[in-house]
Order: C-alpha cells, then structure tokens, then sequence
C-alpha cells in the first residue's frame, strides 16, 4: 500500500478479451426504430429521456462552449475515472488503471489500461488523454467541468501525469466528470472545437451512434468494448415527458427512464411487483436556492437568511412528488454523508421560521415597500430563475408566495430552458436561482463556493455560481482539498458545514436523487438500492455501462 500521504486505487472492472479492431455491432432497423415485423426488437433497450426536451441537437463536441449537446453521450465518450455511490462516492479508476498522488498531493501518475480502442478501432494512448485534459488548458471556455489542474504530460506510452497548483487529494472527481472524457486526438487535434459539432462522433465507451433523428438516437452496442460483451445490441433513446413516459412505461413501450412518480407503488409497481421497477439513489448533493452574492442585495447575510427561512420546503418536495426528501442545512444528503455531518445538523428538517425571517429582515437594513426591498435610497424588484423544462413553476410559485405571504418581498418568477438558465448562471446574470450542489465527496459539494473557481459578474464560472467570495471558506476548502489526514479534512468539512448553514451562500432545498424507473419485461438483472455496486443512471457513463453490461434478455 502507498503512504498516507499518497493516494492508489486500481481498476475493479475486467475486460473480456476481444480482438482488437473488430467494428462496432449493427443491428438492421427501420427507421423508426422497429425490427422487419414492426414491433419492438428482442435485443433493443429503449431509454425514455424526461430532461432533454421535445427534440435532441446533434452535437457531441462535449467540450465546446455550447450548453446544447446530444442525448447521453457519456456512453460514447468516457472519463478516467468513475465516482462509486455504493462506496461512500469514492473516486476509481475506469479508463485508468490505477491513480496515484506524490506526497505533496500536487501530482497525479495515471496509468492506462492498455485494452481500450476507439470506435474506430485505433488504441486509446496516452497522447490522446494528454490532448483530452489540455483542452481545458487551452481557454478557459473549455473548462466547462470546473478542472484546477494546472498542467498535463506524458510520461511513457501508457503513463500520463496531472499537476495542480496546490494539494488536490479530494479534487480527483475532476477526472470522473463527463464534461472531461477521453476524445481520439486523430480526429480531434486541429478542430475549431468553439464551432465543430462533431457530428460522427468516436470514441471508447461502448456504444457508437448508429442513427441521429431530432425524435429518436440509435446507439449500437461495441463488439470491440474493453469491457466486455452486452446482450442489447441497440440503446434507443427518444425525448419524453414524466407525464407522458409514465404510460410509455406501463405499455412496455420504454424500458427505462427517470422521473419523479408519487404514487409509482401503486400505480405502477402493483400492476407488476416483479416487472415494474421503481427506485431511487442519492446523489450526495441537494438542490438548492442560489444567491446571487456578487451584487446587491444578496451580498447581505441577514436577507438571505430571511429569505432562507421561508423556504416551505414540505409543501415544495409534496409538489415535486418528491415527500421526504427536504434537505437539511449543510447541503449533505445523510444516507451518504451522515458520518461527516455534525450531530446538530445531522437529519434535521428545515421548518418556516416566519418570526425569524422578520427579524433577519429587520437586522438587513431594508425596508419593503410595494413588495421591493428599499435601502439607502435604491430599490430592488428580485427575480427568481428556475428551468422550466424540469416543470419547476409550481416550486418557484410556492417560494414567491411564502415569500409575499410572510416578508411582504415580491418576487418575479423567470423560468428559461435548461441550456439558457445553465448560460445565466454561469455568467451570473440571476439575481436568485435555483441549481444543484454536486455530490461526489464532501469536497466536490462545496467546491462551488471556491475562490479558485470564482470569476466576475459578465464572465463564465464553471462552478461558483452564486460568485461566493470568502477567505475563511477558501481556507477551510484548501485544507480539505489538501490533506489526507481525516483529522484535517473533518475539521475542514465541519466549518464548511457551519458556514453554508450560518452564511447562507445558498440554501438547500431537497436532497437530489435520481429517480429511476424501469419495465422489465424485456430485460433484466437490474440493480437494486438495498444491494447495488453502481447506479442504473445513464448521466454517470461507466455506471450505466456495468448496468447494461449485466443485463439479460428476460425469459418468455
């Protein structure tokens, strides 16, 4: 085993032996997804996407600058390494075989696999992961996963190494984002990448684009996969509604999707215990109200709290068809994270403090009138902005109510589609909005009040949306991104704690979860939340993999 002081993790995914070079699997289809005899075919799994809109883009130039991207690219293109949310959301290897920090803690040795080949059949090396990384390098509008490392080299043909500035022993889920995989410099290497679609796109995961319509993706599966074989042959993807997938689910027509169904025990669970699958798993993170701190008002500690403690957060999870789901005020969900929350925030309920909420609001300094917050001379009208595609104005109408009801602060509601609310945030162009903490490892959640990770209102910030700017955070996040002591990292993580409760940067709302769905009619060996190695979650690439990987074509 490494030192303390050094970090080593190595591959749990064996490969199949497969000859290299050996093309992708076709299935022959109709168009429209069907085999010659018209109905669904035996060994095509189709994926009912609820969060991509009515039609899909064709671009999986994942990372271009663009906030439109095409379906589920992450089983085409794949990170370094996985986040496992069956382990406490550690960081492992997958295109990595193993990954090993020096004793400062500033640089990475990765080491390959020596087994993966592209969709083209040419091998991954460690030129084309040394391209992939220094994309973010290059300008900062290709940081679009938030990286802080700060340089990029090989070391020999299966050997890359990762440097970063300060110690970045809890920074490693870098590598496990989809917004940095692993792309063919051949292809790559002398693209306008702020234009190029990339249409065609190539890469090691284990399917490859067969089919592109606005209305229906066909991937098919690898033959040539370094990680084995699948049974599916095809992954049909089409864009759909939670209403509508619902009855797509109960007639078999889609195999798998995710959506947030109160009543799916009854409903549909009932209606086939043994078929119908309904589950769901922690991410780690919470969706939360995000202040706007790089401008007034919201850089006013006591108006946040006023308006934190009006959240009604109850009836918002009853709402979302989501019950028992509110997030305490730490932003750690406690299935993950319960032994790294402090005893007085560990599984505690916000409730609406009306009498507390006046007196922050008194302690602001503002008065409201007609419904504007006044100080000083100067008013303001806030806006809440939210993603309409998620059928979120009945959450955002709640707040503003609450927030009428018992401040008397008027608040407009603006909801955008996912791609534009996704450009105003990271732009800072929000007075109050509503996004998620991400949740793989205490760290990544409060990385987005970093410093590091700031940039001016006007400017891109990958992470630090809510522009949070406080030496006592940024000194608490250098300690627990920099040491792996646990008595360091605790104490860093119990101050964060205290300082998203007290300072309210942003204010949880309910615990995120990714809510799956699945008939299993056609298909099984599907994972369990009582007993599960990887989430059955198509957005975290190598999970979905392992889920496909297992499954078999059910018995007639």
């Amino acid at each position: 085993m490494p030192t303390r002081r050094a970090f080593l993790v190595r591959a749990a995914v064996t490969a199949v032996a497969i000859p290299l070079g050996a093309s992708a699997c076709t299935v022959g289809t109709g168009a429209d997804g069907t085999g010659a005899g018209g109905g669904k075919d035996a060994d095509t799994l189709v994926f009912g996407k609820t969060d991509g809109g009515t039609t899909f883009v064709r671009n999986y130039n994942m990372l271009g600058p663009a906030v439109q991207k095409s379906p589920n690219s992450e089983l085409i293109y794949e990170p370094l390494a996985r986040i496992d949310y069956s382990d406490g959301a550690k960081v492992k290897p997958w295109l990595a075989k193993s990954l090993e920090f020096d004793e400062s803690g500033t640089t990475l040795t990765v080491k390959l696999r020596d087994d993966v080949t592209f969709s083209d059949g040419k091998p991954m090396t460690a030129d084309d992961v040394v391209f992939s990384l220094s994309i973010p390098l290059k300008d900062p509008a290709f940081n679009t996963g938030g990286t802080t490392y700060d340089g990029v080299s090989k070391k020999d043909a299966t050997t890359v190494t990762v440097h970063w500035p300060n110690p970045a022993f809890s920074e490693l889920s870098q590598l496990a984002s989809p917004q940095l995989p692993v792309v063919p410099r051949h292809i790559w290497e002398g693209k306008d990448l702020k234009r190029w679609l990339n249409p065609d796109p190539v890469g090691t995961g284990p399917f490859a684009l067969e089919r592109f319509a606005p209305q229906q993706v066909t991937l098919g599966a690898r033959t040539d996969y370094w990680g084995g074989r699948f049974a599916i042959k095809q992954l049909k993807i089409v864009p759909t509604s939670g209403d509508t997938v619902r009855a797509q689910l109960l007639r078999g027509d889609v195999d798998w999707a995710l959506v947030a169904w109160n009543g799916a025990e009854q409903e549909y669970v009932a209606k086939d215990p043994k078929g119908h699958l309904y589950q769901k798993y922690a991410t780690g993170g919470a969706y939360s109200l995000f202040f706007n701190t790089g401008r007034a008002p919201f850089d006013n500690v006591h108006l946040r709290r006023a308006l934190a403690m009006t959240i009604p957060r109850k009836d918002i999870v009853t709402t979302l068809q989501r019950p028992g789901t509110e997030a305490g005020p730490t932003g750690l969900v406690d299935e993950l994270y319960a032994d790294a929350i402090l005893p007085e925030f560990r599984g505690k309920v916000q409730q609406v403090d009306a009498e507390g909420a006046r007196k922050e609001l008194a302690l602001s300094g503002f008065e409201v009138k007609g419904g504007k917050l006044v100080k000083d001379g100067k008013s303001y009208a806030p806006e809440l902005s939210f993603n309409q595609d998620f059928g979120w104005d009945p959450y955002a109408n709640i707040m503003i109510r609450s927030w009428e009801k018992h401040l008397g602060i008027k608040v407009k509601s603006v909801g955008a589609p996912s791609a534009n609310l996704f450009e105003q945030q990271q732009s800072g162009a929000f007075d109050l909005t509503i996004s998620t903490t991400f949740g793989a490892g205490v760290a990544t959640v409060y990385s987005a009040l970093s410093g590091r990770a700031y940039r001016p209102l006007g400017e891109k910030a990958a992470t630090n949306f809510g522009r949070w700017q406080d030496k006592t955070t940024d000194a608490a996040i250098g300690r627990l991104l920099g040491s792996d002591d646990p008595a360091v990292t605790t104490s860093a993580g119990h101050e964060l704690q205290k300082i998203v409760a007290e300072q309210v940067p942003y204010s949880p709302i309910y615990n995120s979860y990714w809510f799956i769905a699945i008939n299993a009619e056609h298909w099984t060996g599907w994972p369990a939340p009582d007993n599960f190695s990887f989430v059955p979650f198509p957005g975290l690439g190598p999970d979905a993999t392992l889920t496909l990987l297992k499954l078999k074509q059910a018995a007639k």
